[in-house]
């Protein structure tokens, strides 16, 4: 199993919009093949800077994920969204 940690930064004011288009995209996610869990946390007294945690059984679902359509289409409401690019780690088990 590998772990995948996005952290976004929503421009200020948009907190709303973004929690609409970030369940849309979760819940897209969870139908992909090779996914395990999610969970969406904000930076206590920040909410503009979000973590997704997600669950995938193997690199490869996550990398099918990332480059699907489906993705492509739930990232176009959220990219307006967002003050900078979001970053994504993949973390494992030694």
């Amino acid at each position: 199993m590998i772990k995948i940690i996005i952290e976004r930064r929503i421009m200020p004011g948009l907190e709303q919009e973004y929690e609409q288009a970030a369940r849309e995209a979760m819940r897209y996610a969870m139908s992909a093949p090779g996914f395990i869990s999610g969970e969406s946390l904000h930076e206590h007294g920040n909410t503009e800077h979000r973590m997704l945690i997600t669950l995938w059984r193997d690199l490869a679902s996550w990398k099918e994920w990332e480059r699907s359509s489906e993705r492509e289409i739930v990232m176009q409401a959220l990219l307006p969204l967002l003050a900078e690019d979001e970053r994504i780690t993949a973390y494992e088990h030694p």
